[in-house]
């Protein structure tokens, strides 16, 4: 069926203006008419006056700057450029998102300017030696999960990890892992899953990137009672490197110059006590790991664990052994 050019110009009209106009790119109506014979659209001037006010009214803000040939240009858009320059630099700096993928998306981000606007988004963001993720299905990984958590589902995936050699190998010699997915979380770069898993019959953390063969089953999410009221935000607040472990609550003393880190990894409203000229302590729960202490750890003696006496144990056992490495 051919579609008669007058029912187009509108459509192509739009197009004409969102891509050929900016606030320093304006357009006039006999350029406009001469980019719609491009298209084998002829138009009169009158009429392209018509269209212009018919998309206003749809809700385009087409800005008018009147001189002896009136210019016209696309002013508000749904993203300003600032915008569209911060999502591109997340973009390319996300270890999470393939280069493939990634510059599929700066191309559709790159689609909601004009073309002049869309150069500046040529930014090569430079994030040290950033590796981007293989495993392009990631994204499908992602989507199922969602789903499942939205349609109460468990769901059933092979977890890979890779060997000395670079070789992938699935954990449990393939076998599928059955698991309650109750949340996605985005941590140190990396997506991951957090959901109840019947083996440990306790929340696990799995990397999305190492996720294959996503199936979503019949059987309806199992909620333990202790994670009914699950809160994303609190429990990422806890946990270390999405590294599982048991919650305890810990009173660690920092040299005053970390309280700027301590609000950074524990928000402001950590419980701030024991305040002296030199120092501070906090009070917080945490998910007590191996990853825990080798943050404290980072920080070298301006970082002393308090309470509880087992964390202290702990932390003297690992220092004591690091030690004897390099006897």
């Amino acid at each position: 069926m051919v579609i008669p050019s007058r029912k187009l110009k509108l459509l192509y009209l739009y197009k004409i203006l969102w891509e050929n106009t900016d606030w320093d790119h304006k357009i006039t109506v006999n350029e406009i008419i001469d980019k719609l014979e491009g298209y084998g659209i002829p138009a009169e001037r009158k009429a392209i006056y018509w269209d212009i006010e018919l998309l206003r009214q749809f809700g385009l803000d087409i800005i008018c700057e009147k001189e002896r040939a009136n210019k016209y240009y696309i002013g508000t858009r749904d993203f300003e450029l600032a915008e569209l320059k911060l999502l591109v630099d997340a973009v390319q700096s996300s270890k999470f998102i393939t280069y493939k993928k990634s510059r599929e998306l700066i191309k559709k981000i790159g689609k909601m300017c004009s073309k002049y606007e869309r150069k500046s988004l040529n930014r090569n963001v430079v994030v040290a030696d950033r590796i981007k993720t293989m495993n392009e299905s990631i994204y499908y990984n992602v989507d199922a999960i969602h789903n499942a958590i939205q349609k109460n589902k468990q769901i059933r995936f092979k977890y890979f990890e890779y060997t000395i050699d670079k070789r992938l190998r699935f954990r449990r010699n393939g076998q599928y892992y059955d698991a309650s997915p109750y949340a996605l979380s985005w941590s140190d770069d990396n997506y991951y899953l957090i959901a109840y898993y019947p083996r440990y019959d306790d929340i696990s953390n799995f990397r999305v990137d190492r996720m294959k063969d996503i199936i979503i089953t019949n059987e309806n999410r199992k909620i333990i009672e202790e994670y009914r009221d699950f809160n994303i935000a609190d429990y990422s607040n806890k946990i270390f490197n999405m590294f599982s472990g048991k919650e305890e609550s810990v009173k660690l003393q920092f040299d005053s110059s970390l309280i700027n880190v301590v609000i950074d990894r524990f928000g402001k409203n950590v419980t701030i006590c024991d305040r002296q000229e030199n120092c501070f302590c906090i009070i917080t729960n945490v998910i007590v790991s191996d990853t825990f202490l080798g943050w404290i750890s980072i920080f070298g003696n301006k970082v002393k664990i308090i309470s509880p006496d087992s964390l202290r144990e702990k932390m003297k056992e690992r220092v004591k052994e690091i030690g004897q490495l390099y006897k």
